[in-house]
Order: C-alpha cells, then structure tokens, then sequence
C-alpha cells in the first residue's frame, strides 16, 4: 500500500522542487560501519552474514519515511514498506538481481533470502524479478574497502530509488569495519535523514 503526499503543504515543497528539476538528482554518502557484534550474532543463529546486515538495513531504512518515498509522475508517495532487490553474484562470474519483501520477522526473511540468492545463482543472465519502485536497490562489491561509489544510471526512469552498497569487510584488531555507500533522491531527502540511518543503522549491527 502507499499514500499521496500533499506536496503543496509538505515541509519538503521547496526542496522537493528544486532538486527535482537536477539531471542528476542523487546525492551519495559512505561511512564505514562496526560490525563485529552482528558477526557474532549471525554465525550463533546460523545466519548468512550477508543476509544479516541485509536485513537490518532493510529494517532501518523501513523505519525512515523518506527511505519509503518515491516520485511517480508529478506526484509523491509514501509506501507502507519497501523490500530490497540485491545483486546476487554467481560462480561464472556474473551476477543476477533478486527480490526479498520486507519482513519483520526475521526467520521468515532469511528463509525467503536464502531460497532467493539460490534461485538466481542457478539462472543465468540478467533479469529484473521485480518492476515496482517500492524497493531499494542494493549492490555487494565485497572485494574492495571502498571509500566512495558511483553508479550507471539510467535518468530516464527510477530515478528516486536509493541504492545501498556495501564493500569489503576489514579487520582492526577485535573490530570489523563494513563500507556502506547510500546515494538517495536530494528531491526526497537530505544529508540529515541519511545521517539517522546510518546511526540506527550502526545501533543494530551492535546489540549483542
């Protein structure tokens, strides 16, 4: 489900009309994260650890209204909740893209994670499981400790769906360092609401 916003009373009006009319209307930040904690509590439920700070990004940006927004037409609208459409590299060295629906429940997503990075490791090729915009857009470069990204983009279209990629994961003594790069429509939010994931972001991957 999603929601009209009333952008002639929205506080966002101003903002949402300059940085609309930008050709290039995302902005990127890239802040390393610790994650050594939510190793821990990974591998002791037996999780994938990818799936796992997968998951508690996904549930922080579904706590953050502007991760939900999303620009259709001259409109803007709220959606209820967004899932995440990951790059899943296979072994040929290609990659697909699948689809995992947010869920609360985190058994119930990482059992629908799992059975969607085997399905698209199995296919070949380059498919899109899912057309709808109410999605986030993430990508794995787990080879580099990368310090900042840039991406291909198509500016004819999705053109308000953030992406969030992660990087190599370093070590610093008993510490784990994770690099996350989120680009975002400056049309739907600023550099204030990527700071709150970011921070909530951080509080997750840290309870024991």
């Amino acid at each position: 489900m999603k929601s009209e916003i009333d952008i002639a009373n929205w506080k966002r009006r101003e903002h949402f009309e300059v940085f609309n009319n930008f050709d290039e209307p995302l902005f990127g930040i890239t802040v390393r994260v610790e994650c050594s904690a939510a190793y821990k509590k990974a591998k002791e439920y037996g999780y994938s650890f990818s799936n796992y700070y997968l998951y508690l990004s996904l549930k922080t940006a579904n706590e953050i209204e502007e991760f939900r927004c999303r620009i259709e037409g001259d409109k803007v609208v709220c959606h209820d909740s967004v899932g995440a459409g990951p790059t899943i590299f296979r072994e040929n060295e290609t990659y697909g893209c699948g689809y995992m629906p947010y869920n609360k429940d985190i058994t119930e997503f990482m059992k629908q994670a799992t059975a969607e990075v085997e399905r698209v490791k199995a296919e070949r090729g380059l498919k899109f499981p899912y057309p709808g915009e109410d999605i986030i857009h993430y990508s794995t470069l787990p080879w580099a400790d990368f310090t900042a990204v840039n991406h291909a983009r198509n500016f004819s279209s999705a053109r308000s769906i953030p992406k969030i990629t992660f990087g190599k994961i370093t070590r610093e003594g008993d510490k784990m360092w994770l690099p996350v790069d989120i680009h975002a429509s400056h049309a739907l939010m600023d550099g204030f609401h990527v700071g709150k994931f970011f921070e909530r972001f951080q509080e997750l991957l840290s309870r024991m």
